[in-house]
């Protein structure tokens, strides 16, 4: 079974993802900001990682240039998932190392055609 570290403040947004992502198959790990998840990163590297970017201590941009150093971070494929919708932001974010992006609010069609489109299902 993949694995899927889920990255938001919000635990609503959290518990959406959880329901969709695990009726997708995935195993579900949570994080509500950037510094709990490199941590959990450092335990285990996930197969995906739904992220998002506005977040207290770590936001997500600062978490993925840190995840991208770490031993295996190469590895998951990172979904950022927020409300900019500038391209700059977009832009910033792939460069960065993002895979692929969303926009909140999503639902399961959005979540699951952009994990098809990064190969994760």
């Amino acid at each position: 079974m993949k694995t899927c570290l889920v990255v938001d403040d919000s635990s609503v947004i959290r518990k959406v993802a959880r329901r969709i992502l695990e009726g997708l198959d995935f195993q579900i790990a949570e994080a509500e900001n950037g510094e709990e998840a490199i941590e959990a990163c450092r335990v285990e590297i996930p197969d995906a990682i739904l992220l998002d970017w506005n977040m207290p201590k770590m936001d997500g941009y600062d978490f993925l240039r840190a995840l991208r150093r770490l031993p295996g971070g190469d590895k998951p494929k990172v979904v950022f998932c927020t409300t900019e919708n500038d391209v700059a932001h977009i832009a910033r974010a792939l460069h960065a190392g993002a895979n692929e992006y969303i926009m909140k609010p999503f639902d399961k069609d959005i979540v699951t055609a952009k994990f098809q489109e990064v190969g994760l299902i």
